[in-house]
């Protein structure tokens, strides 16, 4: 039986949902047009050179969402889609998530990205019953870097040389934040 499609309305401007196989040709247009600017930090930019990559992508992260391994959706601002937010394989039997993000250079700075992480870390505490949530980060990408900050996530320490970035390694900040901090968090707000 198929899982319904993930959707999460955040506010007025912004919603969470599923990535689907029609939506390839506005993914790979906005990552073709934001080439330079996510190559930066995201080491897979080089592979995604058509709409049929963007198209098999798609139909992989659908597969992992279908077997309840991962969850990739559309950040979708005022109808547009902006960017991703995803959890990397869900660690069932350590009940634990990373969630990995990026936004096309032009929604940057609108507070997209921080509440799309607040959204699936309450998910991932609330609905699926984690405990734990990463983050990891380029050391030198402070925006990404800002997002767990911002979030009360504890810097639990730098992962080296543990990304190849197309010519270089780069060294990852981890970031945790374990549901009871959550909890705290959410009595105190």
């Amino acid at each position: 039986m198929a899982r319904k499609p993930f959707y999460i309305k955040i506010n007025e401007t912004t919603e969470l949902k599923s990535i689907t196989e029609r939506d390839a040709r506005p993914m790979f247009q906005l990552i073709d047009s934001n080439r330079l600017y996510l190559r930066q930090w995201l080491p897979w930019i080089d592979y995604t050179r058509t709409v049929e990559d963007e198209l098999a992508y798609i139909r992989s992260v659908a597969a992992q969402y279908q077997e309840n391994q991962s969850i990739t959706c559309l950040i979708i601002y005022h109808g547009s889609i902006a960017g991703t937010i995803s959890y990397h394989p869900i660690d069932w039997q350590n009940r634990k998530v990373e969630i990995g993000y990026w936004l096309g250079a032009q929604f940057q700075g609108k507070g997209l990205m921080t509440v799309a992480c607040q959204a699936m870390v309450r998910y991932a505490f609330e609905n699926l019953k984690l405990n734990k949530v990463e983050i990891r980060c380029a050391t030198g990408n402070i925006r990404s870097c800002a997002i767990p900050q911002r979030m009360g996530f504890v810097e639990e320490g730098t992962i080296r040389q543990a990304e190849w970035l197309y010519d270089h390694y780069v060294d990852l900040r981890l970031y945790g934040l374990l549901k009871s901090e959550w909890m705290n968090q959410q009595r105190n707000a």
